[in-house]
């Protein structure tokens, strides 16, 4: 990722923890997609907002409707991200990505078939066109985040 971008700390992406075994019960349970969709508003709360200071144009991710920033730090071999948007639905779709690499190794992420842990969740045919096009541009730049070399 571009070097002239402010960063930031350590700590804001080690801090970051999303246990699977706590948030992916709350899709897969879910009784239908109204379920889900609060659930996904809920957990994109969980995501702390990045500093305006770090909503820098060359964070973005290309290829979302919405605002989306994307940072990523590689600690001890384990990937990292802190992400925000500005739409509520995508940062709970970026939150459900993060629980899936956060903490990961580069094979793991690259390994990651977004197709099957959206059906997993119960989410695949429940977003609209341009709202998949832009978790896909979310998930090809984590992937490409964790196989650049750092």
């Amino acid at each position: 990722m571009n070097d002239n971008k402010p960063s930031p700390s350590t700590e804001a992406f080690t801090g970051l923890i999303l246990d699977p075994q706590e948030i992916l019960p709350s899709f897969t349970q879910a009784a239908n997609w109204q379920e889900r969709y609060r659930a996904l508003m809920l957990l994109g709360k969980r995501l702390p907002p990045l500093d305006d200071a770090l909503r820098q144009e060359s964070a973005q991710v290309r290829g979302c409707e919405s605002n989306a920033w994307l940072y990523h730090k590689e600690i001890d071999g384990r990937h990292y991200y802190l992400a925000d948007s500005d739409a509520r639905i995508v940062k709970g779709l970026i939150a459900l990505l993060l629980t899936a690499v956060q903490g990961q190794d580069k094979k793991t992420i690259a390994a990651l078939d977004l197709h099957e842990y959206f059906d997993r969740l119960g989410l695949s045919g429940q977003l609209s066109p341009s709202r998949t096009n832009g978790v896909l541009a979310l998930a090809e730049a984590i992937k490409a985040a964790a196989i650049q070399p750092s």
